[in-house]
């Protein structure tokens, strides 16, 4: 266990940023979450409604540091190609 002042100090700090991060991930699957439900509504333009929020929530997770950059941008293209297959569906 913290044995001086400044590793308690990092645990409190840890324990914050968790939960900080914990919230912006969740937050990042919601919308997610939504663009699917949009995407088998078969509603094109609730879709790429959807589909805008989503790409800025997973960006802007990525500048927070939560999803790595990579991640993000995977993420984002899986969903923009299931967009565009609804699309020329």
């Amino acid at each position: 266990m913290a044995n001086n002042p400044g590793a308690r100090k990092a645990i409190r700090k840890i324990a914050a940023r968790t939960e900080v991060n914990k919230a912006r991930r969740s937050r990042v699957r919601t919308f997610v979450r939504k663009f699917e439900e949009a995407l088998t509504g078969g509603n094109a333009e609730a879709a790429k409604a959807a589909f805008v929020v989503a790409q800025s929530e997973l960006m802007r997770a990525v500048s927070k540091g939560v999803v790595h950059k990579n991640t993000g941008s995977r993420k984002v293209s899986r969903l923009a190609a299931q967009l565009k297959k609804l699309a020329t569906a």
